[in-house]
Order: C-alpha cells, then structure tokens, then sequence
C-alpha cells in the first residue's frame, strides 16, 4: 500500500520551515545539535533511568534534561506531573516557538509523532498498583498525563493557542509521518500553519522489550557496517513551525527550509523485518520525489533510516541502489542514529532537523564508527566530517510492520 498525495505545487500552497527546536543525548538546542551532527559525535553513556542488569545492552542516548524548564504560562505544579517526554518535548517547542515568532492562535493545529507517549508512567501507575493496590495516591494524575493527547495539551496550555490535535503511532516511522501530514495540512490550504514535529523518552519497558528481541547492539552502534550488531536507543524530541509561503512572507518571517516532499508506504511483509527488497522503501522515497518534482540526481545528501541491525541496513541500502540507480555511486549517504541513537517516535523528527542543519550551514553529517562499509551499499557513506554545498536532502524514517516514510528537504536562500 502506497499513499503519495496528487495535490500539485505552486507558491502558494509551498510549506516552509520558521522554527526548529530539537534536543538529544547531544544536549539542548540547535547550536550543540548541530556540532554534534556535524562532527559525528558519540553521545552514548550507561543507562542510568532504569536497571539494566539483567539486560545484554547496557548503553544509551540518554537526554540530560536541564535544571528548569522554559518559563511559559505552565504553572509550576504543572510542570512537576510532567514526565521526561513530555518535558522533552516542552523543551523542543519553545525553541521552535520562539524562533518562529508565533502570535498565539485560536487555529494552530498540533500534529506529533510518538511511540510511547507517557510509558514511564505508565510504569510507575503498574508498580504502585502491585506493590500498594490498596493506594491511589497520584495514580489518577499518572493516567492523565500518561496519554499523549495530554502532552499535545501541555503545549497548547503553554503558549496559549488551541486548536485540532493529531497523535500519529506509526512506529519508527512517527515523527516523519507527523511532519508529513501536517505538511499535508499546508498543501491543501487546510491550515496557515503546523507545530509538528515528534518526540519519544527512554523507558525500561521499551529497552527490556528491544532488549529481548536481541537487536540492541552489545559492542557500539555502527550503521552500514559489514560486522554491525544492533541499533542503540536513544531519547529526545524535535519540533517545526511548519507554515504556507505565503503566510511566512506576509508577515515577513526568516525561512530556514523547505520541505519539497512527503512519501509514505508499507509492505506488512513482517512484524519487526523489513521486505528483503525494501519494497515499500524504495515506493516511500519514489513517492517523495514525484512530489518534490525531483530525481535522485538531484539530492545532494540522503539521511539514511541506518539503524545498525543487519536486516534493515542491508534492505535499506537495496532499496536506495534501486531507486537511485545509476545516480547511486554519487550519492552521499549516512546515519546520524551512531551518535544519539534510536529516537524511535522522535526519530524522523530529530533527522529532518539534522538535514535542515546540513543544508542551512553546508556540511555532511558522518557516520560514527563504521570501518568495513556494508558490501551491499553501493552508494558513497559519509565517513569523515566535511563541507558540502547542498541544495535538497532526502530523510528515510522506516518502522516495524512495513511502515514506511520519507521527506525532502530543500535549502533556502
């Protein structure tokens, strides 16, 4: 199954980005992000949230949140009910709230991309049901908070605006399918502007169950690499201010990007592997490219989904040589999971905005510790940090069960 919208290009119905906000085991903001990224940094430490004892994986890219939160209409009790997603996700929005220079509004909708929400409430309200089930202290306020319409709500709450809100649950491909549809929304004329973007939080039910499916790495994540192991997971959250052309130029706004395209397909060939052939990768970023109106020889820099599992690198690099094709020897690709790891639901999200770096400041993100390229891959992977002049990059997000999305960013100048 293949869904690529028919909606044709013009000036006004152009989506442009205003405002990024992004963290990750990198830290907070564009400025260490985009250091990090740039130079291929490894921000991966011992877990320390949950026990990991008894688990293979040890390692993760764990987020250090600050000290305080940003100062917003959010009281402070509020912000003490908050779980580490949700504050992730508060961080990443106010930097892109406030780099947009948004007025609040009656009709901003809210479109977000996650794969566990609130879980380590979730967790919490099932310990204290089991060791205390005669105690509902603070259970109701976790089953509030643990739903992730509720932490789309936080962010209407903390800058004062309302509007439709849609919680996409698309596996790993979430945060990319997010952006994708409220790139949708813009298209269309069905609103002036999006807050978009998607975030996930490391939780011990997650790593355990990762952990158990024996695809986490036990040595270090190194995506495309012929004696790779695994992915590491990683925690964090990325938003845009998405809006039309012609709103962002009417009220004069600085353009940081372009997204030209969105792609999206799923094969359902296996619950957790992806189709040999990549069968709806390569129908996901064809997808993108009709709507882009460009080829592949007009990408400059294709962010790999390149988790480091054997299987998904091997069917990703497949499907990148058949829908490249000739072009696929020139072009650069690499994967920026080897230094924050697996953001699952955040994923997409944390990657557009490392493509969005990589085109606005003119770099290729490397990818850290790989030695022995991937035989398959027939295309250059960015090894070693390096400028580049780029004009339009290509974002792969693919999930379990098939799902699958990609985006097409474009430089402004």
């Amino acid at each position: 199954m293949l869904f690529a919208a028919s909606h044709q290009a013009d000036s006004a119905s152009r989506v442009v980005i205003t405002g990024a906000g992004i963290i990750t085991a990198y830290g907070l903001g564009w400025k260490v992000n985009a250091a990090g990224f740039r130079a291929g940094r490894v921000a991966f430490r011992p877990v320390s949230l949950f026990d990991v004892s008894r688990q293979r994986a040890k390692v993760a890219g764990e987020v250090e949140l600050p000290g305080t939160l940003p100062q917003t209409a959010l009281s402070p009790r509020h912000l003490r009910r908050m779980e580490r997603g949700a504050k992730m996700l508060l961080l990443a929005a106010e930097e892109a709230w406030r780099q947009s220079g948004w007025a609040p509004s009656e009709n901003l909708p809210v479109v977000l991309g996650t794969t566990s929400a609130g879980m380590s409430l979730g967790e919490d309200f099932y310990r204290q049901a089991i060791q205390s089930p005669d105690s509902q202290r603070r259970q109701a306020t976790r089953i509030l908070h643990y739903q992730a319409q509720r932490q789309a709500l936080n962010l209407a709450d903390a800058f004062g605006f309302a509007g439709p809100i849609t919680i996409i649950a698309n596996a790993c491909a979430s945060g990319a399918n997010a952006i994708g549809h409220a790139w949708e929304l813009l298209r269309r004329g069905r609103a002036q502007r999006v807050l978009t973007g998607g975030y996930d939080a490391l939780s011990q039910l997650v790593f355990s169950g990762f952990d158990s499916l024996q695809i986490l790495s036990t040595t270090q994540c190194r995506p495309f690499d012929a004696d790779r192991d695994g992915l590491t997971l990683g925690e964090g959250a990325a938003v845009l201010a998405l809006e039309s052309l012609e709103h962002a130029r009417r009220r004069g706004a600085e353009i940081l990007g372009e997204i030209l395209g969105y792609g999206a397909g799923t094969d359902g060939h296996h619950l957790t592997q992806p189709h040999p052939d990549g069968e709806a990768a390569v129908a996901s970023m064809a997808a993108a490219c009709r709507q882009a109106r460009v080829g592949p020889e007009q990408i400059d820099y294709l962010n790999a989904h390149g988790t480091g599992t054997p299987l998904n690198d091997h069917s990703e690099a497949v499907a990148i040589n058949r829908w490249a094709g000739q072009h696929a020897a020139s072009l650069p690709v690499s994967s920026v999971k080897s230094g924050i790891g697996h953001l699952l639901g955040g994923a997409g999200a944390a990657e557009a905005v490392a493509c969005l770096m990589a085109l606005r400041e003119g770099w290729l993100p490397p990818t850290a510790n790989l030695r022995t390229p991937e035989p398959a891959c027939a295309f250059e992977l960015v090894r070693r940090p390096r400028e580049a002049l780029l004009q339009c990059a290509l974002s792969n997000s693919f999930g379990f069960g098939g799902a699958n999305a990609t985006l097409i960013l474009r430089r402004w100048s």
